[in-house]
């Protein structure tokens, strides 16, 4: 998945900070090194992918989206827990 990408598809998508943007595009960037969305559902995390899950979404930005859909997922499978959203530092 190219992160420069999804970085301008989520700003593009969604509301949020700079840190948070950079958070949620580095969260995704290691989901998708670590290999789990497509062991786990037989796709492979893409851009698309990526914006239409957090599309779906209860509204807020995109760390709030990021973290829902990261839920949806540990639920689902678990193990995805890591990969959400924490803390976005102060800018």
């Amino acid at each position: 998945m190219n992160l420069d990408e999804l970085d301008a598809a989520l700003r593009h998508e969604f509301d949020g900070t700079d840190a948070e943007f950079r958070v949620v595009v580095r969260q995704a960037g290691d989901l998708d090194d670590a290999g789990r969305i497509e062991a786990d559902r037989d796709v492979p995390l893409t851009v698309d992918e990526v914006v239409a899950h957090l599309s779906d979404a209860p509204d807020g930005r995109v760390a709030s989206r990021w973290n829902w859909w990261l839920g949806a997922l540990e639920a689902a499978y678990g193990g995805y827990e890591p990969y959400q959203v924490r803390r976005i530092p102060k800018e």
